[in-house]
């Protein structure tokens, strides 16, 4: 993954793509970054931790400078988080969601709202990393009154 990424650079270097050689070259600080700290090379795994993690923070970036009524840079950090997000491996969608929580829900016996916090730590453990926790606990509020 990270040679994928490497090689990305240089072609939009080649190709004059500032926001996307600005992302990539944070992105590959950022890897590393995760590889001294763990002293280790970093398996396929960790990279994408360390993805999750950057598109995690342009999520929330977006969302910040949304309230702040910054269209300019919320349009900035959306670039950054479609070039960040081609990386990593297509989520569940909204109806697989709750197909999977369904099944949790009906293996495990779970009733209540008080439920929704082991729904979802079985829900993130079968489909780790394909799940977006703040969607996936919408559903589950929903189906768990």
């Amino acid at each position: 993954m990270q040679s994928r990424i490497e090689e990305d650079l240089k072609t939009a270097m080649k190709a004059g793509d500032k926001r996307r050689v600005a992302t990539l070259r944070l992105l590959l600080a950022n890897l590393k970054n995760e590889r001294i700290q763990a002293q280790r090379e970093l398996t396929s795994e960790d990279v994408e931790a360390v993805l999750r993690r950057a598109v995690k923070q342009r999520k929330d970036s977006i969302e910040q400078y949304a309230k702040g009524n910054r269209q300019d840079l919320v349009d900035a950090e959306t670039e950054e988080l479609g070039i960040l997000e081609a990386y990593l491996p297509k989520g569940l969608a909204d109806a697989e969601i709750e197909a999977a929580l369904r099944d949790v829900i009906a293996e495990k016996g779970l009733s209540s709202s008080k439920d929704v916090g082991l729904a979802m730590k079985e829900l993130m453990a079968r489909h780790k990393g394909r799940v977006d926790g703040k969607q996936a606990q919408a559903i589950a509020r929903r189906l768990l009154p």
